[in-house]
C-alpha cells in the first residue's frame, strides 16, 4: 500500500489500480505503483508508464529516468537521452532508436550526443550527421567545436541607398553609432547602382564595409515566374555582373544573393510555418529559387573570385538551407543543382523567437540555429536583419536592442557569428529605424551606440 499526500490510499489488486479501495480509472495488467515526486504512477503493459492526474492516467516516462538530458550528454557513457518531448533515444548494436522505433537509416552509430536540441551521431568512421526532419541523417562537422568568425564586421546595420543623406554624412553617421558595416540592396537598375557605387566610394577610404544584396528574385520585369531554372539563373548572373563589376574597384567584397527568397510568393507554401521541412515550400518553383541565386553567386564569382556570397533565410528556414546545399527537391529527389554559399545569412525577427532557440514547425521545441548551421555548412553565419516588431514602444525596443544584441555578441566566439546587422537606420518613422531624417530617436539610438561603444569587435 503506498499512502499519498492527501492521505488517500494506493493498492494493487489482481493487476489494476485502485485509490481508496475504488478503481482509479481502468486500468489493467498494472505491474508497479509508484509514489514519485509527489505524483503517483503505474507501470503498465510492455513497460509503458502513466501518472495520475487528479482524474485519470496519463502516459509519460519512468520519472525515475529524468527530464530532458543536459545540453552535451552522450551515448556512451550514458545509456538513454531524453530530448525535450520526453522521448527516450538509445543506440543497439549502432542503430538509433527512439521510443523502442529506429529513427531513419542510422546503422553504424558510435556516439550519440545531445547538443542544442538536437541528435547527433557520430559514425564508427568518425563522421558526424545530424538528425533533421523526418528523421534524415545529414552530413556535418561536431557541433561541439567553437568556431569563431572573422572580427571586423559584426555591428552592422541596414539602410537603403535612397536617403537623403549625402556620402559624407553616411560616413559621419555610421562612424558616431561605431558600425563597420551597411547593408543595402542594390539591383542593375542604372540609377540605383550609381548611388551605390558613389556610397563605396566613400566607405573605403573610411575603412568601412558595405554588404551589398543583390535583389534579383523569381519574377522577370514583368512580374511572372520566369519559365525555367536556366531563365531565372540568366537573369541572376546577368545582375550580378553588373552590380560586381561596378563594385570591385571600391573594395566591396561581401555580397548577397536574394533577398528572402523561401518567403517569396509562390516558394513558400503557408508563411506560418517555420521552414523546418521541406515539404512546407513549393516544388514546381524550387528551380526558380534555386536558379537565380545560383546565377547571383556565379555572376558574382565570374568579376570577383575572392568575393565572399552570401544566401539568406528566414525563422527557421533550414528545411530549405539543407536542400538548396545537397540538391534537393521539396518532393525529396536529390542530384540536382546544388547551391553553395560562402556566408550563411539569417532573418531573425522578434516574432520569430530566439536563434539560439528558435521553434520547428508547429511552435515545436526549439533548437539552436547558429550552431545547426555552423556544423552543417561550415561558413561564417551573418545575422543580416533583426528588430523586434514595428508596433513596440521606443522603451521596449532599447531594451530589446541591449539584450539581443548580447546575445549576438557572446556566440560570435564559438558559434561562428560575424555579423549582427540592425534593421534599420531611417525608416522614416519610429516603426523600425534609429533615426529619423537625421534625428535620433533617443531610447533606441543610445541603447545601440551604448552597447557597440562597449563592445568592441576583437
Amino acid at each position: 500500500m503506498i499512502i499519498d499526500s492527501q492521505n488517500a490510499s494506493w493498492t494493487l489488486v489482481g493487476g489494476s489500480v485502485y485509490r481508496n479501495a475504488v478503481a482509479a480509472g481502468n486500468t489493467y495488467n498494472v505491474s508497479l505503483i509508484l509514489w514519485y515526486g509527489g505524483t503517483i504512477y503505474h507501470e503498465g503493459t510492455g513497460g509503458q508508464f502513466y501518472g495520475w492526474n487528479g482524474s485519470g492516467w496519463q502516459s509519460c516516462n519512468d520519472p525515475r529516468l529524468g527530464g530532458t538530458s543536459a545540453d552535451g550528454t552522450m551515448i556512451p557513457p550514458a545509456s538513454y537521452l531524453i530530448d525535450k518531448v520526453g522521448a527516450i533515444w538509445t543506440v543497439v548494436n549502432g542503430v538509433v532508436y527512439r521510443n523502442r522505433s529506429a529513427v531513419g537509416t542510422m546503422s553504424n552509430a558510435a556516439l550519440l550526443l545531445w547538443y542544442g536540441g538536437k541528435f547527433w551521431a557520430q559514425s564508427t568512421g568518425g563522421q558526424f550527421y545530424v538528425c533533421a526532419d523526418a528523421d534524415e541523417w545529414l552530413p556535418c562537422n561536431d557541433p561541439r567545436i567553437a568556431t569563431a568568425a572573422p572580427a571586423g564586421s559584426f555591428h552592422g546595420i541596414n539602410g537603403h541607398y535612397d536617403y537623403l543623406y549625402s556620402t559624407s554624412q553616411f560616413v559621419s553617421i555610421m562612424q558616431a553609432l561605431g558600425c563597420s558595416t551597411y547593408r543595402l540592396s542594390c539591383t542593375d537598375y542604372a540609377p540605383q547602382l550609381a548611388a551605390v557605387v558613389a556610397l563605396a566610394q566613400a566607405f573605403q577610404p573610411a575603412g568601412l564595409t558595405l554588404f551589398v544584396l543583390i535583389d534579383a528574385g523569381i519574377y522577370d520585369g514583368n512580374g511572372n515566374l520566369f519559365t525555367s531554372e536556366s531563365a531565372a539563373y540568366t537573369r541572376g548572373f546577368n545582375c550580378a555582373v553588373t552590380v560586381a563589376t561596378a563594385l570591385q574597384p571600391h573594395g566591396v567584397t561581401l555580397y548577397e544573393c536574394g533577398n528572402e527568397l523561401t518567403r517569396a510568393n509562390g516558394i513558400i507554401l503557408d508563411s506560418t510555418n517555420a521552414g523546418t521541412s521541406v515539404v512546407d515550400f513549393n516544388n514546381a518553383n524550387w528551380p526558380l529559387m534555386r536558379g537565380v541565386m545560383r546565377g547571383m553567386i556565379d555572376g558574382v564569382k565570374s568579376v570577383q573570385a575572392d568575393a565572399k556570397c552570401g544566401v539568406n533565410f528566414c525563422v527557421a528556414d533550414t528545411g530549405a538551407s539543407d536542400a538548396l546545399w545537397d540538391g534537393k527537391q521539396p518532393d525529396g529527389t536529390s542530384g540536382h543543382p546544388t547551391v553553395r554559399w560562402d556566408l550563411t545569412t539569417w532573418h531573425n525577427y522578434d516574432v520569430y523567437g530566439d536563434i539560439f532557440d528558435i521553434g520547428s514547425d508547429g511552435s515545436g521545441p526549439g533548437f539552436d540555429l547558429p550552431t545547426y548551421c555552423k556544423a552543417r555548412y561550415g561558413v561564417p553565419f551573418v545575422i543580416s536583419e533583426w528588430n523586434t516588431g514595428p508596433e513596440k514602444t521606443e522603451a521596449y525596443r532599447a531594451n530589446y536592442i541591449t539584450s539581443r544584441l548580447l546575445t549576438y555578441y557572446q556566440a560570435r566566439k564559438t558559434k561562428n557569428i560575424q555579423s549582427a546587422m540592425y534593421y534599420e537606420l531611417d525608416s522614416g518613422d519610429a516603426t523600425y529605424g534609429l533615426m529619423i531624417n537625421g534625428t535620433a530617436l533617443g531610447l533606441p539610438y543610445n541603447a545601440f551606440a551604448s552597447f557597440v561603444a562597449s563592445h568592441p569587435d576583437s
